[in-house]
């Protein structure tokens, strides 16, 4: 692993805010509801510094997402490398159900709910959030492609990650209802935990539909 340079750090740290702040205030006050100026003052930041990392403000609200990803994924993922590695026999389909377990915290998956949710409000944030869904999909697809060491067929761990993030789209979208954890508990019969809904996913990939 190549050690990251000082000025390196700072330019993440000063992505990871920016985004972060956005995020926020895009929560606060709806998309139409601030400005990048806002954004800057808010995080001490010049709009030059703003526009070195992200082209718009519809792009750093959705990146709010990946800097939360990215902060809760990278404590866990030596975690998930050691179990998974330990197992070299470990199918596809259950390494990729320990990567989802790990990444998709109570956090992320809440905050990608309120950012499709937003993105229903104001069109203009609609690619941007499928731009954060591709890219947590092609992280799970890279860490596939990494566990299994080639031997699955090709397209066989894109296949399985679209699958899953299709799945997952479901519950972001309030097709199926599903509660996240730390969500107050709502009435209804139809209603499922996300770690059932999970279970039941991989279930089914295990078992065939």
């Amino acid at each position: 692993m190549v050690k990251q340079s000082l000025r390196d750090m700072k330019k993440e740290e000063t992505w990871h805010v920016l985004a972060r702040t956005s995020f926020e205030l895009a929560l606060e006050k709806g998309l139409d509801g601030f400005t990048i100026e806002d954004v800057v003052q808010r995080a001490r930041y010049s709009r030059r510094t703003f526009a070195n990392h992200f082209s718009c403000k519809e792009e750093a609200v959705s990146m709010g997402i990946l800097s939360l990803s990215g902060a809760s994924g990278d404590l866990h993922r030596e975690d998930i490398l050691r179990e998974v590695e330990s197992a070299p026999h470990e199918s596809p389909v259950e390494a990729l159900r320990q990567w989802m377990k790990m990444k998709f915290t109570a956090n992320l998956l809440r905050e990608l709910r309120e950012l499709v949710v937003l993105s229903k409000a104001y069109p203009t944030l609609e690619p941007y959030v499928l731009n954060v869904l591709h890219r947590l999909q092609a992280a799970a697809q890279t860490e596939l492609d990494r566990l299994c060491g080639g031997r699955c067929p090709q397209g066989y761990t894109h296949i399985l990650a679209g699958a899953v993030f299709g799945a997952v789209m479901s519950i972001l979208d309030g097709d199926i209802d599903v509660q996240i954890p730390g969500e107050a508990p709502r009435e209804g019969a139809g209603t499922m935990a996300f770690d059932d809904f999970l279970e039941m996913t991989f279930g089914y990939l295990k078992k065939g539909f």
